[in-house]
């Protein structure tokens, strides 16, 4: 039997779920979930979301948890006096361009 306490799923012998650490990249899509002793690690920590209360933004729309609209194109300008924006060049380096 599992049980939900503040944010940690714990099961009968007070071990939590945790997201397997197997390189830096945690959280990356298709990551073992396992079960360990608690060691209030952010792995171990999940969000119950009832699926009656949950309505994933629309094309336009905010997306308040990430701050940014749904599907909607955008430039990251630096804070700098020139304006420049952000830009990936040879597929893996970041500069700034007018």
């Amino acid at each position: 039997m599992w049980r939900n306490e503040g944010g940690y799923i714990v099961n009968e012998k007070g071990k939590v779920l945790e997201v397997q650490n197997q390189n830096l990249d945690t959280d990356a899509e298709n990551r073992n979930v396992q079960v360990t002793n608690r060691g209030n690690d952010i792995r171990q920590q999940w969000e119950i979301i009832y699926v009656d209360e949950y309505s994933e933004p629309k094309k336009g729309e905010l997306n308040e948890k990430f701050g940014l609209y749904v599907e909607r194109d955008f430039y990251i300008v630096s804070a700098l006096p020139s304006g420049r924006y952000m830009d990936i060049i040879n597929n893996r380096n970041m500069v700034i361009k007018t």
